[in-house]
């Protein structure tokens, strides 16, 4: 996390910051650019993600002109609005008593600081009635924002505490401001603030609690002119932001560049676990085909030309070929010798763990395939079948074993093969096989 959330907020940047600034938004921005150019994603998963890589392109421009991100969330009519407006010296965004003015999100550029980089965004209300997207849509802004202000006017309900805590858990740096202080004394102002540390504890720091009147109420004024007279006049206070924006400001001098980097970094990340678990969908499908392919050939090729039982999983030329071919679509190319001992891994666990009777059990199940104008071929068949089974263990077998980059982890190869046997229903594999010999013989 930032350093700001254990820092003393008093003290000043120095060179040391800007450097270790600098050398997080170029990390950052190398992890984006890698994950735009990482040649070993296929198309096809960069066409499933194609949101989400142009919104990585989006937040490389963000950091390549040093841009940074304040979303503002909370509850409706909580004063979201008016705070943004009230820091930005502007009235750049509507505010209205009606539940629910703020229906998208919008932003507005902080001219105020520095050279203007800094952009405050303002987000639909969390419980909007009937606005699961905009509140879905207000989730995904704080997400991708530098900072989150999460906007209360009084205690938290259990909807803002539930946000809160998702937004930790987000790793989002927090500020939590309590809006509309001027309809406080003195006495329940730090009484709330009592109640909203406690609350809060393990979520932020003390410092990172602030209170603010981005829109005052109006107040009546009684004037006594030279002769006596009163009279009332309303008069409307200034917002009181101050210590808001100075809060903020120290942040953004202290760690700004720090803050970008890691909402890049964070996004870049969660972004790659997607990637990979897309690519890695798409490797098991392509995969399922390659050992699908290679069963009905070793089915085919032992019912066409019999061989023994007992030697089905010796003969593993087929499951060789298989392998090599799974090899290459993991990106992980085995040599056929490679593939060759892998398989024989495999082979060796299976026996060790069906013994001689599971070959006799699968040619039952096989012989259950009956005639089906294929007389000559029953017994052939049923051998087939069973080749069928043998080949799609391996196969199964050996995908796990480069899903896991060339190794079976600690468990070993038992364990593997055996939660594969486990989880495989025999029945309905050796039903696929005859299905799949008989289409295959008859098309021949």
């Amino acid at each position: 996390m930032p350093a700001w959330f254990s820092r003393n907020p008093e003290k000043t940047p120095n060179s040391a910051t800007e450097d270790s600034g600098d050398a997080h938004l170029a990390l950052a921005r190398e992890s984006l650019q890698e994950l735009l150019s990482d040649p070993r994603v296929p198309q096809e998963v960069r066409d499933s993600l194609s949101e989400d890589y142009q919104q990585v392109e989006s937040m490389l421009d963000k950091l390549e002109h040093d841009h940074i991100h304040i979303a503002v969330f909370g509850r409706v009519s909580v004063g979201k609005s008016a705070l943004v407006n009230a820091l930005l010296g502007e009235q750049r965004f509507s505010t209205s008593p009606l539940h629910g003015e703020t229906r998208s999100v919008q932003q507005g550029r902080w001219k105020e600081f520095h050279d203007g980089n800094v952009y405050l965004i303002d987000t639909p209300g969390i419980n909007e009635v009937e606005g699961k997207d905009r509140e879905r849509l207000a989730h995904e802004v704080a997400e991708l924002a530098d900072l989150v202000l999460f906007v209360v006017d009084g205690d938290l309900t259990r909807i803002e505490l539930e946000a809160l805590q998702t937004l930790a858990e987000l790793r989002r740096p927090l500020l939590l401001v309590l809006n509309k202080v001027d309809r406080y004394s003195a006495e329940e102002r730090g009484h709330l603030i009592e109640i909203l540390q406690q609350r809060t504890q393990g979520l932020l720091q003390t410092e990172n609690l602030l209170m603010a009147a981005a829109n005052p109420a109006p107040q009546w004024v009684i004037r006594v002119d030279a002769d006596g007279h009163e009279s009332e006049h309303q008069r409307r206070p200034t917002a009181d932001v101050v210590a808001l924006k100075n809060r903020l400001w120290q942040i953004l001098e202290q760690e700004g560049k720090t803050l970008a980097a890691l909402n890049a970094s964070l996004f870049a990340g969660a972004l790659s676990d997607q990637v990979a678990q897309r690519v890695l969908t798409a490797r098991r499908t392509l995969g399922e085909r390659v050992i699908r392919t290679w069963c009905i050939a070793k089915g085919v090729a032992v019912a066409l030309n019999p061989v023994p039982v007992a030697d089905l999983v010796a003969a593993a030329v087929v499951d060789v070929s298989m392998v090599v071919h799974l090899s290459r679509s993991y990106g992980l190319p085995l040599t056929r010798s490679e593939a060759g001992s892998l398989v024989k891994t495999i082979g060796a666990q299976m026996l060790l763990l069906m013994g001689t009777v599971w070959a006799v059990n699968l040619v039952s199940s096989a012989l259950k395939l009956g005639t089906g104008g294929l007389s000559a071929l029953v017994t052939g068949g049923a051998q087939g079948a069973v080749a069928y089974y043998s080949t799609y263990v391996v196969g199964q077998a050996a995908e796990r074993y480069l899903a896991n980059g060339k190794s079976w982890g600690e468990a070993g190869p038992k364990l593997a093969v055996k939660e594969i046997l486990d989880s495989l229903d025999r029945e309905s594999i050796i039903d696929q096989a005859k299905a799949d010999i008989r289409a295959r013989l008859k098309a021949g």
